[in-house]
């Protein structure tokens, strides 16, 4: 008899979505605060999709996909709030980005959200054109 502690006979193996949901929190913050772009966009799509994992893996959701989409749509909206609040009507213009620190932290979050949506919806599409 092998005895594993910390597992039950429910889950004979650990879950290995805790490890990329921090992860993906610790780049996501890196990337956001620093202001490097692709470690930020990175991070978030790797947390996005890690809590898609483990909400789908646990049994909360049937599929991934929603959740997927749902925090993308969350992503993107709080991008847009944070942009409307803090940053001046003058300075909202695609030929800002790079310029303005906020402002580019802001259109980060905003791209993974977007990637995440996309990814979601083709996903999605792909998996109902399968069935």
């Amino acid at each position: 008899m092998v005895e594993e502690p910390g597992l039950s006979d429910q889950y004979p193996t650990a879950s290995p979505w805790p490890v990329f949901v921090a992860l993906g929190l610790a780049l996501s913050e890196i990337g956001v605060f620093v202001g490097l772009f692709p470690v930020a966009v990175f991070g978030l799509i790797l947390f996005g999709g890690s809590i898609a994992g483990i909400l789908t893996e646990s049994g909360y959701v049937e599929r991934p996909w929603p959740t997927l989409l749902g925090v993308g749509a969350v992503l993107i909206v709080v991008a847009a709030a944070f942009t409307v609040w803090q940053v001046p009507a003058a300075e909202i213009a695609l030929s800002n980005v790079g310029t303005g620190p906020l402002l580019t932290r802001l259109v980060a979050v905003a791209v993974a959200g977007v990637v995440m949506m996309a990814m979601g919806s083709v996903a999605s599409i792909m998996e109902q054109t399968a069935a």
